[in-house]
């Protein structure tokens, strides 16, 4: 058996999460902000707002196509990963290859070739959003692959997950403080609110590379991962780990949850700067405190996962996610500070997403795991390829759907389209919730590695 992953390593491998993490939360917070602001944000427009079917159909098409295009390629990268014999492994090798392309096109996706609006700045950005996202699963897809394979154990597998979780959140927080270091570039030298974003983006891209590379230079793949190459052709491969029933039941779940996920994160600039009237800098404050808010319930989420199973966590969440995207309705309407109904709110926020963080993350190994012990085959790539193809098809619904909720008002003292964003969210929420409790985890659980040795399905 391969050794374990020591703590120190662990730490070294999530440094790869928050690298990535900061590279899709500056598109997932910034990019229809920057191409799509509101009149108060003090950015040109440099593409065309014509609507069509009652969507916005430039940033649609471009966000659309270039997650639609990625998610395509999901399965073929996790069937390079799975079947790789790269003597230094088969997921780190790959991960070298997508983290230059995916930090240098991020920062590429934000510089429109013509300054002005024009047909060429759409272009541009389409050609970059399909070569970023491919790079990015280039490195995301054996990067997740290797939670299966270094946690030996679900314990193992938990306190992994746990780690890139607080790193995930961290990148979320350096994302969400973007509009404050463009700030500094413009107070420093003069730049346009612009130019500034666009500064700051570069620096964010250069710092996630250097992140993207610590798992790849700090860790001998073979010395800890479980896993041997897989035999089994790509479409054969999809196939069987479609047809497993708990991860096509967990699978659906995670996506209707993604979907409304990206609803409410596309919209969390608007929210602040539209329904709260307050400053783009709010947004990094109000995650931040989200996000050590989280941490703090982090060993909770350990402690009662090995006590009570992940699935009832998982479903709870859920529930109460749904109740504060709901609630998005009413900011700025109550008879209470503006910023406090925020800060409060994000409190809230904060207990479900430190479970839906942690959770999903290791029901998706342990899911692996258990089909590894049924088939003899190890899939773990292919796994989440597969979760990630359907979170991308979720994240495209997800923008498409707050793109076109915002023809029904996205400014100030007309802003139905971005309260109604959170309606929508809450609703998905409830149907994920509604999706999961169908998931089967103690057979999943008796089936995967436990302790010191693999037991199969059969004992």
């Amino acid at each position: 058996m391969s050794a374990s992953l020591p703590p120190s390593k662990q730490f070294t491998y999530a440094l790869g999460q928050l690298g990535w993490s900061i590279l899709v939360n500056v598109v997932g917070l910034m990019l229809v902000y920057f191409y799509l602001p509101p009149e108060t944000a003090g950015i040109p427009n440099f593409i065309t707002t014509v609507t069509f079917l009652g969507v916005i159909n430039a940033i649609v098409l471009i966000g659309a196509g270039g997650r639609v295009f990625d998610a395509i390629t999901d399965p073929l990268i996790a069937s390079w990963s799975d079947r790789s014999r790269h003597p230094k492994g088969r997921r780190i090798p790959m991960m070298a290859k997508g983290a230059v392309p995916a930090a240098v096109t991020l920062a590429l996706m934000f510089i429109p070739v013509v300054n002005g609006k024009s047909a060429w700045n759409i272009v541009w950005l389409s050609v970059m959003s399909v070569v970023f996202y491919f790079s990015l699963t280039l490195y995301v897809t054996p990067f997740y692959a290797l939670i299966a394979e270094f946690g030996h154990t679900p314990r193992e597998r938990l306190n992994i997950s746990t780690w890139i979780s607080i790193t995930y959140a961290l990148g979320l927080i350096l994302a969400a403080m973007l509009p404050v270091i463009g700030g500094a570039f413009e107070a420093a030298f003069g730049l346009e609110t612009y130019q500034g974003f666009q500064a700051a983006v570069a620096v964010l891209a250069v710092f996630a590379l250097i992140m993207l590379f610590v798992p790849v230079l700090t860790i001998h793949e073979p010395t800890y991962s479980s896993g041997e190459p897989s035999s089994i052709p790509l479409l054969p491969a999809l196939k069987s780990t479609l047809a497993n029933r708990q991860f096509r039941l967990f699978v659906f779940s995670d996506f209707v949850y993604f979907t409304a996920l990206t609803i409410v994160i596309t919209g969390l600039f608007f929210y602040v700067t539209v329904l709260l009237e307050q400053p783009e800098e709010l947004v990094s404050s109000l995650l931040t405190v989200t996000v050590v808010a989280s941490f703090v319930v982090y060993p909770l989420v350990n402690f009662l996962a090995r006590r009570v199973g992940k699935k009832p966590l998982v479903i709870v969440s859920f529930l109460v996610m749904a109740g504060v995207f709901g609630n998005v309705i009413v900011l700025g309407r109550l008879d209470i500070d503006s910023t406090l109904q925020a800060y409060l709110l994000m409190l809230v926020y904060s207990l479900p997403l430190a479970f839906l963080s942690i959770l999903p993350v290791a029901v998706l190994a342990d899911i692996a795991e258990w089909d590894a012990s049924l088939t003899g085959e190890r899939k773990e790539g292919m796994f989440y390829a597969a979760r990630t193809l359907m979170q991308k098809v979720g994240q495209t619904f997800g923008v498409m759907t707050f793109a076109m909720l915002t023809t029904f008002g996205k400014d100030i003292g007309d802003d139905l389209g971005i309260r109604l964003s959170g309606v929508v969210g809450g609703v998905l929420c409830v149907l994920a919730a509604v999706l999961f409790v169908r998931y089967d985890e103690k057979t999943v659980v008796a089936g995967s590695v436990i302790d010191e040795g693999v037991v199969s399905a059969g004992g």
